[in-house]
């Protein structure tokens, strides 16, 4: 809302005291007797030449009659000036009845109009005025609404109806590319106002919430109109009462140039009768609407436009960095590269940079390294993906993980291009005019407990970036288009960056591609080309794994990047996985790693028995034997199912 200047006020005062000495004046003479000299509405101040007197915007926006302007003025004067009170006794010849009433202005006001009372009449339909208690229509008292009252004096305020439910916004910087976003807002708006009745809605779809919510508020100040923001929850369900608010924003906009911002992070969430009442409420209102929501809204009966909001560009991240480490005065040692890295991993929006980088503020002054940014950067880009994942943590290195040199040196290789990714797509021009294809995926093939699970975490740890489980199982759904709209929320929430997905269970989604039979075929494989395209769209790492890899689509494998095997150990493998299985400073006594070689076993069952045999020694009070890993193995291979041997555990144990 325009704060007026201290001159308007005082001149939009001294023109409605004269408006009322005018009524006044007309109403004294009535009673008999010579009515008193009336006061001059003074319009010709010179500030009225920008803005008119608000009785006057409020007339000429809302289309009062002159007999309903005078009709306000009764019901203002009552609440402004105490002689009116005892001059509507007078004139009724009751002294009870010191209020204004619609058979008194029909009486004393010129040129009445009968319908200035009809609930579809300009003072009813806005909700100018309250009719209280009486024994008929028009004996009933009439009462200003409060908010129109706080207008006409000059004093502009959201109406507490409707600022219960919503709250203004402020105004920010923004990026070029969302300033363009801005221009396209006020062109289609600008370009179909003459056209239309009423304007179009327009939505801003994106995931950010922080950076909607700015581009909507400069496109409504590009305007000149005041933005708030409310959510579709607070939109009531009845009829009524969302009739009144419609109505109460409409007269917001008309009267003080107020723009809404609709909130809707989850359309299909939403029962029912919610849905009804968002539709009901933009098809008929008849003020400016900014949607901002992570879907698209549904298109009704009215014209909708969408607008997709993407986060800044790369080299827009890069100067936010820069200027929010010059804001706070620190640096951080070589700058330019660890920016440059920043920007590679981390996909965050101006809001967020900032924040990171008061975080930092203080660890930043004392040690310039930067590391403080990175961990900082890293939990912002949390809160999203840990409603949805499971995040892991990552504490396995290169040393712990026995695996075939070749198939290390493909996950080098995949660690490589994760990290050079920013030079090969953007400064090499790799990336191209598409984003497609550009992902980084891999499969992690191999049978239960052969270490896939733990490369992720060294891949995660090697980058310094959160690993977060996704258990496709869980993601799938009998419901057409649920696994899809589960697969979009893990994938919107990680495009922040900082994170590798690990898709567990590949085979539940994966599947050899069958022969389309009846519909739930066709839509099953419409939910594995949707993942692959988001896989190859996704920015960063992401990781399947399976036991069976021989029932995945060759097809879906040419898709792939990096396809890595991991064999069941051998002896030799298997020997060195024990000697590893057991902490530095754990009690051990007599156990030879050659001998445990010979259990028929993957890594991740020989971890559990490693620590199974580790309670059981510390039960008995001793340092960790061969008969002790003896009893965890019985009790590991009764889990599998398998019968122990002789072979595997001959001389273990000495006679």
């Amino acid at each position: 809302m325009i704060t007026p200047s201290s001159e308007w006020q005082w001149a939009n005062q001294q023109y409605l005291v004269g408006e009322l000495q005018r009524l006044y004046s007309l109403l004294e003479s009535h009673t008999g007797r010579e009515g008193s000299v009336g006061g001059e509405s003074q319009r010709n101040f010179a500030v009225f030449d920008s803005l008119p007197p608000s009785l006057d915007c409020l007339c000429e926006n809302l289309r009062l009659s002159d007999f309903e302007r005078d009709i306000l003025l009764l019901c203002a004067g009552v609440e402004l000036d105490s002689r009116f009170a005892s001059l509507y006794t007078e004139i009724t010849g009751n002294p009870q009845q010191n209020y204004p009433t619609f058979s008194l202005a029909l009486a004393v006001l010129p040129q009445p109009e009968w319908g200035a009372i009809a609930p579809q009449g300009a003072l009813r339909r806005w909700h100018l005025l309250e009719i209280g208690e009486g024994n008929a229509l028009t004996s009933s008292i009439l009462r200003i609404d409060e908010s129109i009252l706080h207008y006409l004096a000059g004093v502009a305020h959201l109406d507490p109806r409707l600022a219960a439910i919503a709250t203004p916004m402020k105004t920010r910087e923004l990026v070029p590319s969302h300033r363009q976003i801005v221009e396209e807002l006020v062109k289609t708006w600008s370009f179909t106002s003459e056209q239309e009745e009423l304007l179009p809605i327009l939505q801003l779809c994106g995931h950010y919430g922080s950076e909607e919510r700015a581009i909507a508020t400069a496109c409504y100040q590009k305007l000149n109109f005041t933005p708030y923001r409310m959510t579709v929850e607070s939109l009531p369900s009845d009829t009524a009462n969302l009739n009144l608010v419609k109505c109460l924003w409409e007269r917001e906009f008309a009267l003080n140039r107020v723009g809404l911002v609709l909130e809707c992070d989850n359309p299909g969430s939403l029962d029912a009768k919610q849905q009804m009442a968002i539709a009901q409420f933009l098809d008929s209102v008849n003020a400016p609407v900014i949607i901002i929501s992570s879907e698209r809204y549904p298109q009704k009966h009215r014209s909708l436009i969408a607008f997709d909001v993407h986060s800044p560009t790369s080299e827009e991240q890069r100067l936010l960095w820069h200027q929010a480490l010059n804001d706070i005065g620190c640096s951080i040692s070589h700058q330019e590269e660890q920016v440059e890295l920043l920007v590679s991993h981390f996909n965050l929006t101006p809001v967020a940079i900032r924040a990171a980088s008061l975080k930092a503020q203080a660890k930043l002054q004392s040690d310039s390294s930067s590391f403080h940014l990175w961990e900082i950067c890293r939990t912002q880009a949390r809160p999203r993906l840990d409603e949805l994942a499971q995040r892991m943590d990552s504490t396995a290195d290169w040393d712990d993980l026995v695996l075939p040199e070749r198939e290390k040196n493909v996950l080098r290789d995949a660690a490589a291009q994760l990290q050079q990714r920013t030079k090969v797509y953007q400064t090499w021009g790799f990336g191209g005019k598409s984003q497609r294809g550009l992902g980084i995926s891999a499969l992690f093939a191999g049978a239960s407990g052969t270490g896939k699970t733990m490369a992720a975490e060294v891949l995660a740890r090697e980058m310094r970036l959160d690993l977060y489980r996704i258990d496709l199982s869980a993601i799938v759904s009998k419901y057409i288009g649920e696994t899809e709209k589960n697969l979009a929320r893990v994938f919107d929430a990680a495009e922040a960056g900082g994170v590798i997905l690990l898709f567990d269970e590949a085979d539940a989604i994966f599947g050899k591609r069958s022969e389309v039979k009846d519909s739930r075929d066709r839509y099953a494989n419409m939910e594995v080309a949707y993942l692959l395209q988001r896989m190859e769209a996704y920015p960063g790492l992401s990781i399947l794994t399976t036991n069976l890899k021989n029932s995945i689509d060759q097809a879906f494998l040419r898709r792939i990047r990096f396809i890595i095997q991991f064999p069941f150990p051998d002896v030799t493998q298997r020997a060195e996985i024990w000697r590893r299985s057991f902490p530095s400073h754990t009690p051990t006594e007599g156990l030879d790693p050659n001998k445990l070689a010979k259990l028929q076993v993957a890594g991740g069952n020989i971890r559990n028995i490693a620590l199974n045999s580790a309670f059981i020694a510390a039960q008995a009070g001793q340092p960790i034997r061969m008969e002790h890993i003896l009893q965890a193995a019985q009790s590991e291979y009764m889990k599998m199912e398998r019968p122990l041997t002789d072979v595997e555990v001959k001389g273990w144990i000495s006679s």
